[in-house]
């Protein structure tokens, strides 16, 4: 399939360092990722649509989070910039929820613990579901692509 996304590239300029648990989060993001997903470039502007395999480029510069698209032989075939604002009370929800979830599973019961994950993935979705807007007519995602992705630009944006 060449629909998708063969290559990661996290750009960590200026973040902060992370906690083992947000790296581990990150590493599964991008196994789960580069594993399975579906992520295309559409026809703008009169152009036909590139095919991938694509490289991806995740960065945070100025304020903005940037998609670097590359060819799977490093040919750059485009980059777009999306404001961080959408995505920061999600972010900031699903940091919060994390927490509880991580601090719930050292002392809750199994139905508490649930609850919370429940939670979690909820936020998780609607953060996959904003990201899925904001990348509307530069690249299609399916969900358990935006939702590896949500999880990639919590890193960055955290970080």
């Amino acid at each position: 399939m060449s629909n998708r996304i063969c290559a990661i590239d996290i750009d960590e300029k200026g973040l902060a360092r992370v906690t083992p648990t947000i790296e581990q989060e990150r590493n599964v993001a991008i196994f789960d990722l580069l594993e399975d997903n579906s992520f295309a470039l559409p026809q703008r502007e009169g152009r036909a649509a590139v095919p991938g395999p694509y490289r991806l480029g995740l960065a945070i510069r100025e304020g903005r989070l940037v998609f670097d698209i590359a060819s799977e032989a490093s040919e750059k075939l485009g980059e777009f910039h999306l404001s961080l604002g959408p995505f920061r009370q999600v972010v900031k929800d699903y940091f919060q929820i994390c927490e509880s979830y991580f601090d719930a599973v050292k002392r809750l019961p199994p139905s508490q613990i649930e609850a919370i994950d429940m939670a979690r993935r909820g936020i998780h979705n609607e953060g996959a579901r904003v990201l899925q807007e904001r990348l509307e007519g530069k690249a299609a995602v399916d969900i358990d692509t935006a939702r590896r992705l949500f999880t990639l630009i919590c890193v960055l944006h955290w970080g």
